[in-house]
């Protein structure tokens, strides 16, 4: 095929693809949303302080400035150079007939295609570590005799720190873990991953949830980076059975509904590497047909709409006493959307994670 005919098949793809993005529309909400995340990202504690004491023009000017000189020197010095280099030429494209000026936007147009291939590069690795992450995340809905369990996770990055996870430990013996790993992004995930690593390891081997608490800390702790932690909740159940074994160690307390009645459980010990010393003490929870478990990560009670308010606890206990006798997978979609429609637009900030049991009658 000649290089004309090519050149024309491929023009109409390019501009079918200009046509839907200016179809797409939403250019105010998306810039809006990029400005924010650009600020999120560049911008100190220390700055955002500065910027919210100063009048609105020098405000303005100050985080057009501050915004433009964080992102300058996040460049590598090779990019730093042929940037200059290419805003010097455009600057200066009026005294050559404008020859310099089209240098300069290639040289700009250069820099800003390396970044994106490292923005590609980095797309793609996070992309496979979220593929990791699904390959050990469980079944939404595992099969136990006697049991309605849903099991729920969602990122809000490429990959987050939340850890779901089922275990068949033995014939008579499973587990379920939800834990919130401190930080975000990539590192949050692969503490999550040792976490999960770890809990695999041990569980099996250890019938006593409070030693298995304190061995999970010693090792958590001896292998994380410092002022990182993570919560834990691991529960273990019988199939034909109405009894749950609970080790709580830094996380929301479980909720319990019974009837029309909603409780929360005791608080639980430290999160896990905040301390060697730790102690975990093992509870047991008894639960009647039509009962229901709930734990969930701070992803549910701290989901901000676009006011910066949160969902809060307040949302969710009307919301269970609305639904008290749904099963698992009901009422947990019901909680989802609930706070879907309650953050409405605005972007996701942490990890969701759910868990819901409930004893379920037998026929026969």
């Amino acid at each position: 095929m000649s290089p004309e005919k090519s050149g024309k098949t491929d023009d109409p793809k390019l501009r079918k693809i200009l046509m839907n993005d200016l179809h797409q529309g939403n250019f105010k909400q998306t810039f809006h949303q990029e400005f924010d995340d650009a600020k999120e990202f560049f911008l100190t504690r220390e700055r955002k302080k500065q910027l919210q004491k100063m009048h609105r023009i020098r405000r303005w000017l100050s985080l057009f400035w501050w915004l433009l000189k964080a992102m300058f020197l996040k460049l590598t010095s090779f990019r730093r150079i042929l940037l200059v280099i290419g805003i010097i030429f455009v600057l200066t494209s009026g005294q050559n007939n404008g020859r310099s000026g089209f240098v300069g936007g290639i040289l700009i147009l250069f820099v800003l295609m390396l970044e994106l291939k490292d923005k590609l590069l980095a797309q793609s690795e996070l992309a496979e570590g979220r593929a990791v992450q699904r390959a050990l995340t469980p079944e939404e809905s595992p099969r136990v005799p006697g049991w309605d369990l849903w099991l729920f996770t969602q990122s809000a990055n490429e990959v987050g720190g939340d850890l779901v996870d089922f275990l068949r430990i033995e014939e008579n013996r499973m587990g379920i873990a939800l834990g919130d790993v401190s930080g975000k992004g990539l590192g949050a995930a692969l503490l999550m991953t040792k976490l999960q690593a770890t809990l695999r390891a041990l569980a099996p081997d250890l019938k006593s949830l409070s030693e298995l608490g304190r061995k999970i800390n010693k090792i958590f702790r001896r292998d994380i980076l410092p002022n990182s932690f993570a919560s834990l909740i691991y529960a273990e159940l019988k199939p034909h059975s109405k009894d749950i074994r609970l080790l709580n160690a830094g996380h929301l307390p479980p909720i319990i509904l019974h009837g029309s009645a909603i409780e929360e459980l005791p608080k639980g010990g430290l999160a896990l590497g905040l301390s060697s010393d730790a102690a975990y003490t093992e509870h047991r929870v008894k639960l009647e047909l039509r009962d229901t478990l709930l734990v969930y990560s701070d992803g549910l009670t701290e989901a901000m709409n676009e006011k910066r308010e949160l969902f809060g606890e307040e949302r969710l206990f009307t919301l269970l006493a609305q639904n008290m006798g749904l099963p698992a997978k009901p009422l947990g979609l019901k909680l989802l959307t609930a706070v879907q429609e309650f953050i409405g637009k605005a972007k996701r900030t942490d990890d969701l994670s759910l868990v819901i049991m409930r004893p379920m009658e037998e026929n026969g």
